[in-house]
C-alpha cells in the first residue's frame, strides 16, 4: 500500500545501534509470588531489553550493534556469544574485570504479571561510557534505537545523547520504545530525558498507556495527533493479543492481527516485535510486511522459555506465519 518509508534511514547507511543493559535472566519454573522460599530455577538466558531487541534485528537480517557492558564471567560470555552468533556487532560491548554481569531473577504470577529481582546498578550493566570503540561504531551507524529502561542509567544517557547527535548529523534516524517499568525509578530528570527523546524520534513504538504518556495528552487519536505535531513520523502501537497498528503522518493507518499462540514466556515479546519491525523497515519493506513480521516475531518469542530464545530468522518467521492462525 505505501512505498518503502523514508521515515527511517535505510540499512545501507549503517547498523541499527542500541544502548543499555545486558543481563542474564534466571527464571522460576513454577508460578508463584516472589522469591521468599527456595524454588527451581532455569537459566541463565541472555537478556536485557536492548540485547533482545538487537538480537532479533540481527536474526531477521538487519545490520545491528549493541553498546553496553558485561562482566568478565560466564554470564558475560553467554551474552556476547549469542549476539555474535546472531549477526550482531559486539565491538562496543565493554568487558569489566571488576563487576559481574547484570542479572534478573524472574517469577511469574497466576495473572501473568512478573516479579523481578534485578542487579543492574551494582553490576557491569551500568558501567560503560563513551570510548574510542563506541565512537567508532556510532560514526558508522545509521539508526539509533532507545529503550526507556536505559534512561534511569546515567552511563547510558551520556552515550545516548552523544550518539543521537552524531547519527542524526550524518542523516540517520532515531526510534524510541518507551519500555517503562514499574520496578525502575523515573525521577524528574529521567522524565525530561524521555520528553527530549520523544521530540527527536522518527519512530515511536509504545504499548498501552505509553502512547498517552509520550504525547502528554489523553486519548489515542489526540495522542497520535500531538506526536505528529512534535515531529514523530511513524507510530506503531503494540496492542498485545489485539495485534498492532501503524500510523503515518499522511493519515495512513495499517492494522495487523495478532497470532494465536500458547504463551510460555512473555518476556521479550515487545523487544522482538521492535527489532523485527525496525530491521524490516530499514531494509525497505512497506508497513504491511514489516508489521506482519513484527507481530510474528513477538508471538513466536513467547512460545519458548527464555527472553530471546524464540527470536526468529526471516525463514523461521515465514514458516511461523504460514503455519500459525491469526486472531480476528
Amino acid at each position: 500500500m505505501d512505498e518503502p518509508s523514508k521515515t527511517l534511514a535505510t540499512d545501507s547507511l549503517g547498523p541499527t545501534v542500541t544502548v543499555g543493559e545486558i543481563l542474564v535472566e534466571i527464571v522460576a519454573t513454577k508460578i508463584g509470588v516472589g522469591f521468599r522460599e527456595p524454588v527451581e530455577l532455569l537459566g541463565p538466558f541472555p537478556s536485557g531489553a536492548p540485547a533482545i531487541f538487537v538480537d532479533q534485528c540481527g536474526r531477521i537480517g538487519g545490520s545491528a550493534a549493541l553498546i553496553g557492558a558485561v562482566g568478565a564471567d560466564d554470564f558475560g560470555f553467554v551474552n556476547i556469544e549469542r549476539l555474535r552468533r546472531d549477526g550482531v556487532d559486539v565491538s562496543a560491548i565493554a568487558v569489566s574485570p571488576d563487576y559481574p554481569t547484570g542479572s534478573a531473577f524472574v517469577r511469574y504470577r497466576t495473572d501473568g504479571s512478573r516479579d523481578f529481582v534485578y542487579n543492574i546498578g551494582t553490576s557491569a550493566a551500568a558501567r560503560f561510557s563513551w570510548t574510542e570503540k563506541v565512537e567508532a561504531l556510532v560514526t558508522r551507524s545509521g539508526h539509533l534505537h532507545v529503550m526507556g529502561s536505559a534512561l534511569s542509567m546515567p552511563s547510558a544517557w551520556t552515550v545516548i545523547e552523544k550518539a543521537a547527535q552524531v547519527i542524526k548529523a550524518r542523516g540517520g534516524t532515531l526510534s524510541l520504545d518507551p519500555n517503562l517499568r514499574k520496578e525502575l525509578k523515573y525521577d524528574d530528570q529521567t522524565e525530561a530525558r524521555f520528553a527530549q527523546l520523544v521530540a527527536m524520534s522518527n519512530l515511536l513504538l509504545p504499548s498501552g498507556d505509553e502512547l498517552e504518556r509520550a504525547a502528554g495528552v489523553e486519548g489515542e487519536a489526540a495522542s497520535i495527533a500531538r506526536l505528529f505535531e512534535l515531529g514523530v513520523g511513524e507510530i506503531v502501537l503494540k496492542r498485545g493479543r489485539e495485534g498492532a497498528s501503524c500510523f503515518l503522518r499522511d493519515g495512513t493507518r495499517v492494522d495487523a492481527a495478532a497470532f494465536d499462540v500458547k504463551e510460555i514466556d512473555p518476556t521479550g515479546a515487545g523487544d522482538c516485535f521492535g527489532g523485527a519491525y525496525i530491521a524490516c523497515r530499514r531494509l525497505g519493506m512497506p508497513v504491511e510486511q514489516a508489521l506482519l513480521y513484527a507481530c510474528a516475531a513477538g508471538a513466536r518469542n513467547v512460545t519458548v522459555r527464555g527472553p530471546m530464545e524464540g527470536a526468529g530468522t526471516r525463514a523461521e518467521l515465514d514458516d511461523f506465519i504460514r503455519t500459525t492462525k491469526r486472531l480476528t
